[in-house]
């Protein structure tokens, strides 16, 4: 009996510290990637492509001057240091094209706030937002409360290609603008916790194991 709670405690302490191991190669794979994104997003502007490839061009910093038109869709969003607030989404021409420019935040109260349109220069990075889940509600046309930044949605909407610039600047600027750029900080990156999780339950099993040990070790009184 003590062989064979040995031999299970060696094989479970194995398997769980090859798991802690695994994800330490994970996060190190995940930050390198990161890495390679962060670079990505903070290289110098080029022209919008003429076919933007969601994959291929997705964090592409672009630089571009046109003009921002029509109507404002305005994205639901929190952020840590203002709270609850919108994302203005606006149709910009440039260029002979039509896209998508996400301008910003404003805070919920300077939702139907007039902002400043016409002419500006923009440089920002492409990108195609997945912010859809199962718990996503549908978005209040009506009163203009979006839920997602949905590519495809918003250009039906607003008339353009489906393309986005997230703005990292706006010139001129609307002073009650503050932009969201793009970063990593939604990639989730959990591979030290798990690793942590796995390292601590190949303790406990260790210990485990050591116990029934030495109560089988006990005479009966």
């Amino acid at each position: 009996m003590r062989i064979f709670v040995l031999l299970i405690g060696v094989l479970g302490t194995g398997v769980l510290l090859w798991l802690g191991i695994w994800q330490m190669q994970r996060l190190e794979w995940k930050e390198g990637v990161l890495a390679e994104i962060e670079a990505r997003i903070t290289a110098a502007p080029v022209a919008v492509p003429q076919t933007p490839d969601p994959e291929a061009d997705r964090y592409l910093p672009v630089a571009a001057d046109g003009t921002l038109v029509g109507p404002e869709v305005h994205v639901l969003v929190s952020t840590k240091l203002r709270g609850a607030g919108y994302r203005i989404i606006q149709a910009f021409e440039t260029d002979g094209r039509r896209m998508l420019v996400d301008r910003g935040y404003v805070d919920v109260e300077d939702k139907t706030k007039a902002r400043t349109a016409g002419p500006v220069s923009v440089v920002g990075n492409l990108h195609w937002p997945d912010e859809i889940d199962s718990f996503t509600p549908d978005n209040d046309i009506a009163a203009n409360t979006w839920f997602a930044r949905d590519v495809p949605s918003l250009a039906a909407h607003l008339n353009t290609e489906p393309v986005m610039i997230i703005a990292r600047d706006v010139s001129p600027n609307d002073p009650s603008l503050t932009p969201l750029p793009v970063d990593t900080s939604g990639i989730p990156n959990d591979h030290l916790g798990y690793a942590v999780t796995w390292f601590g339950l190949a303790a406990v099993w260790v210990g485990m194991t050591l116990l029934f040990l030495y109560r089988g070790r006990r005479k009966p009184a």
